[in-house]
């Protein structure tokens, strides 16, 4: 079995989006070094569809960089919501966490 640490930054949905964001850059400097490595390769296809990469590769960049920030704008939100709610009533969500425990327990002491 996988073990998993949760508090590992590692595994954390941040790192997960922080990496795809990083594979996706590197897949757009391949991208872009391989339209300048054809930039010496004559003829109206080769540039019509070395126009269009680059097009694509520059629309793709910036809507990288506005998902980027958008997902991580929305994960610090989310961490601050869940942080203001278990700061606001502590001994509430204690127990709430103590019954799901007991019912928990109760229910794997039956089998």
């Amino acid at each position: 079995m996988n073990n998993v640490n949760l508090h590992d930054k590692e595994n954390s949905p941040a790192s997960a989006g922080q990496q795809l964001v990083a594979d996706i850059n590197v897949v757009l400097s391949d991208v872009d070094a391989l339209i300048r490595a054809t930039a010496n390769q004559r003829g109206a296809e080769i540039a019509k569809v070395r126009t269009k990469a680059s097009d694509t590769v520059d629309t793709l960049k910036a809507r990288m960089a506005e998902a980027e920030a958008v997902f991580f704008n929305k994960g610090r939100q989310v961490s601050r919501m869940a942080d203001d709610y278990v700061r606001e009533s502590p001994w509430r969500n204690m127990g709430i966490v103590a019954g799901v425990g007991l019912l928990i327990g109760l229910l794997i002491g039956r089998r």
